[in-house]
């Protein structure tokens, strides 16, 4: 068994001793076929048995990008960019994709990344879901779901009006502070990593920020506007401060003393608690009484009547008091109510109802008759049947009223109808 294979192992080697060019030549060519088809399939990528689509890219700028860099869908590659032309208002890149690649159509972010800083520019699909439809051949994914990176040229504008905001003495002041302790590199790199932390975060909410930058423009306009009045109230404020610190003492008092006075005012409050809660039940009814009265109000109180000081200054003009007087009577109003003697501290309630007898119009036009009313309001005439010598209830007394006892002369017995508030 062993030496029918032996004898032929031995004229394999014989054969191919003799023919040793020849095998290398052979050899040769095996090994370039192998390395040619590893270069074009493995890392050109070109692959003439595969389907391809050809999708187009509306992009507002290049970015960097060139005919023949890599696309990829979130990093893994799938084609390749044939071309990139310039357009009206923008650029048209044309991407040559598997065609086993499926890409989500909608929701679908295309942005022009770089591996480095200094390059190396791809197209990266950025899909946010996997189902369809999907990218087919000669679909045109238009502007709005694409992102470029910024351009150098924009950056270094950016960066050079920070470096103008900057004071370089304040700089080699940090440098110098930086280099006075050994633990200065460190303090630097932790320095550098929380503004890495900080812009990343801005970067999370980079939406949110620009939005708050936009609106802090009207502040920080109306701040600038208001440089010279904040200024002058910041002075003032100085001014203000300093009179504070000279009363020092003074306000240290104040501050002792505080406490007890809080403490006197508390007691106050607790002792009168039910006065206040029905002070402020009746407050409640007084305002909603005052809520309906509210044109009545806007009457009494109106801006075209002129001041009284005004009305006094203009009588008095050159060098005199200049008046007016009217000898003819004018018809008057007057309540049915007999009068009380006005020299006796008795306080006596007043009459409900004070409505004027004379039914004349041109009477009293800007008096309780005429004043505006919610309506349903019928008190601007007198009820029927009304008695117009009732008052108004007694005053309540409470073990706070301080009593006013009559102190006048002694009167006769025939006048106490009038001391106790009567009539005549």
């Amino acid at each position: 068994m062993l030496n029918p294979l032996s004898a032929f192992a031995i004229r394999a080697v014989e054969t191919a001793t003799s023919r040793r060019l020849l095998l290398s030549v052979v050899g040769q060519c095996l090994l370039v076929v192998v390395g040619a088809s590893y270069l074009a399939f493995g890392s050109l990528r070109i692959n003439p048995f595969d389907s391809q689509i050809t999708v187009g890219v509306d992009l507002a700028e290049s970015g960097g990008l060139l005919a023949g860099q890599d696309v990829t869908v979130r990093g893994i590659p799938v084609g390749r960019v044939q071309s990139v032309e310039v357009t009206g208002d923008g650029v048209l890149a044309t991407a040559v994709i598997d065609g086993d690649a499926r890409i989500p159509l909608q929701d679908t972010t295309v942005r022009v990344s770089g591996l480095s800083p200094a390059g190396e520019q791809y197209l990266d699909f950025a899909p946010q879901h996997t189902s369809g439809p999907f990218l087919a051949d000669d679909t045109v994914i238009d502007r709005d779901h694409t992102e470029t990176p910024i351009p150098l040229w924009r950056l270094l504008t950016n960066v050079d009006g920070v470096l103008a905001q900057a004071d370089p003495a304040q700089i080699s002041s940090v440098i110098d502070e930086l280099g006075v302790s050994d633990q200065g590199p460190e303090k630097l790199r932790d320095l550098f990593n929380g503004a890495q932390l900080l812009l990343n975060t801005l970067d999370g909410v980079l939406p949110q920020t620009t939005t708050l930058l936009r609106s802090s423009r009207s502040v920080f306009r109306l701040l600038d506007e208001s440089s010279a009045g904040l200024q002058a109230t910041s002075d003032n404020l100085a001014v203000t401060l300093g009179g504070i610190g000279a009363k020092d003492a003074g306000i240290r008092t104040l501050l002792d003393r505080t406490p007890h006075l809080l403490q006197t005012v508390d007691t106050v409050i607790a002792d009168n608690s039910p006065t206040m809660v029905q002070l402020l039940g009746d407050l409640t009814t007084v305002s909603q009484l005052s809520y309906v009265r509210v044109p009545a109000l806007d009457r009494m109180f109106s801006e075209d009547r002129q001041p009284l000081l005004n009305g006094i200054r203009s009588l008095m003009h050159d060098g005199a008091i200049w008046a007016i007087a009217d000898i003819y009577p004018r018809p008057v109003c007057d309540y049915p109510h007999p009068r009380d003697v006005p020299f006796i501290p008795n306080y006596p309630e007043p009459y409900l109802y004070t409505y004027c007898q004379n039914p004349d119009p041109n009477l009293l036009v800007r008096g309780a008759r005429n004043a505006p009313r919610p309506a349903g309001d019928d008190t601007a005439l007198p009820p029927p049947g009304l008695d117009p010598l009732r008052r108004a209830d007694p005053t309540p007394i409470t073990e706070h009223t301080i009593e006013l006892p009559y102190g006048g002369p002694q009167l006769p017995p025939e006048s106490e109808p009038i001391l106790q508030g009567g009539q005549w």
